[in-house]
């Protein structure tokens, strides 16, 4: 029998490699068109929070994006790679110093203000029409997400992928945080509660 563990790999595998077939200047047109999306569906309150990530591979660029929602009012924030379990979200600004955090991504300096997102934009490798999710394997978000309901914050969640990244179903586990909207270039997808 298989492992919820093996089949999210090979999940992610299939999905992973989809994305990267897709057409390279597509996905740059795709991601303007993402952030229109998001400047008409996503509300932002004037300074709120909003943690984006930089982009690696052939994830879907969601810099003008974030751009799109900070010209709403939102102050962005990237995630940094603490050690192998734990990020935090230091304040992305205009000038300031940006340093590599491996995987091929950076972030903002150690310097940088670390902030609690009240919308948080998620990257991911596979997802299903639950608005299950499947990372790429390290945990990092659930575990930041589990942090800040530690905290008794309950940011939104907005899964960010392309069409090609959707699955059948992703295996349950306890510790997986299920993604209520999801962002692709059909549009914003929103998914109701699981009961």
């Amino acid at each position: 029998m298989t492992s919820s563990r093996d089949l999210k790999k090979h999940l992610r595998k299939e999905a992973l490699a989809r994305r990267d077939a897709l057409d390279e200047f597509w996905r740059v047109e795709i991601a303007l068109e993402m952030a229109e999306t998001a400047k008409a569906e996503i509300a932002i309150e004037p300074g709120q929070i909003v943690s984006g990530f930089w982009p690696m591979r052939s994830e879907v660029d969601v810099r003008p994006l974030m751009f799109a929602l900070r010209e709403k009012g939102a102050r962005l924030c990237l995630p940094a790679i603490l050690d192998k379990t734990t990020i935090v979200f230091r304040e992305l600004v205009r000038g300031a110093p940006m340093v590599d955090m491996g995987f091929g991504t950076v972030g903002p300096h150690e310097e940088a203000e670390v902030l609690d997102p009240s919308v948080m934009l998620v990257p991911l490798a596979a997802f299903d029409a639950r608005g299950h999710r499947i990372g790429y394997g390290a945990g990092y978000y659930d575990r930041a997400i589990a942090k800040l309901a530690d905290k008794g914050l309950t940011p939104r969640l907005i899964g960010i992928a392309f069409d090609c990244q959707q699955v059948e179903m992703v295996p349950d586990e306890n510790h997986d945080v299920i993604i209520p909207e999801i962002l692709t270039e059909s549009g914003l997808r929103q998914f109701p509660p699981q009961l």
